[in-house]
């Protein structure tokens, strides 16, 4: 069964007495592991589609089942739960706080989601500043740790930003432009962390994205244009260091 089901769904927003279609009739299947890219322009519902499958919006009509859970009805606690141990977020912006350190920043969300030790959710201080330094390391910025926001570079904010989205070990990641506020050789840099973290975790990766030649490294392609959704898998996926734009 795959990790992500989306069954005939579309979103509408009301503009005053102008009803706006976002999406329309969206049938996807994604399996578990696969790097998948959400490619289009400005509008095309990119991030309609991210907040759907993360439970931050409703469909208006259709069907999202995610792990095995129908996210399409749930109450309002209930989708932040789901959103909590289910969906590891990475923003443009990276959304650190800025009055703590990289290392408090990912044990700040870790408060809230908890972290999985021998199966259980565990809210051990111990255990979360364990975790949290295990990711710091994975993304290489462990001497980084004590370092605030203002400290450090925008890459190694994102790669703060990638450590608290796994830490939580979501089956989904989803990024939201993660390199549309990085030069190119930092945005390279970035996708390979997350390119090689989707290959070693077997998460399930979601990148939306303007950039076409970000597509080149995806294993599938989601391609957005007026309101409609195109799907295909690239069976021999470029290597992150030969990309260029």
């Amino acid at each position: 069964m795959s990790l992500i089901s989306i069954i005939s769904v579309t979103k509408e927003y009301k503009l005053g007495e102008i009803i706006v279609s976002a999406l329309k009739d969206v049938n996807l299947e994604i399996e578990k592991g696969k790097f998948v890219v959400l490619v289009g322009p400005s509008g095309s519902g990119k991030t309609t589609l991210l907040n759907l499958i993360s439970a931050i919006d409703y469909p208006s009509a259709g069907r999202i089942q995610i792990d095995n859970v129908d996210i399409s009805f749930l109450k309002r606690k209930q989708r932040a739960q789901f959103r909590r141990e289910k969906i590891g977020f990475i923003f443009q912006f990276f959304n650190l706080l800025p009055t703590l350190s990289a290392l408090e920043n990912i044990e700040f969300s870790l408060d809230l989601s908890g972290v999985l030790v021998n199966g259980k959710r565990s809210f051990n201080k111990k255990d979360i500043r364990k975790t949290a330094m295990t990711w710091l390391r994975a993304v290489h910025l462990e001497e980084r740790a004590n370092h605030f926001p203002s400290q450090l570079s925008g890459g190694e904010q994102q790669r703060v930003a990638i450590a608290r989205a796994l830490a939580k070990n979501p089956p989904i990641v989803v990024a939201d432009e993660p390199t549309g506020n990085l030069d190119y050789q930092t945005g390279v840099s970035i996708l390979n962390i997350m390119k090689k973290l989707n290959e070693t975790t077997n998460k399930t990766f979601i990148v939306a994205t303007h950039n076409q030649q970000i597509v080149k490294i995806a294993d599938i392609v989601i391609s957005l244009q007026f309101n409609q959704v195109y799907y295909y898998e690239q069976e021999n996926p470029l290597e992150v260091s030969k990309l260029a734009w």
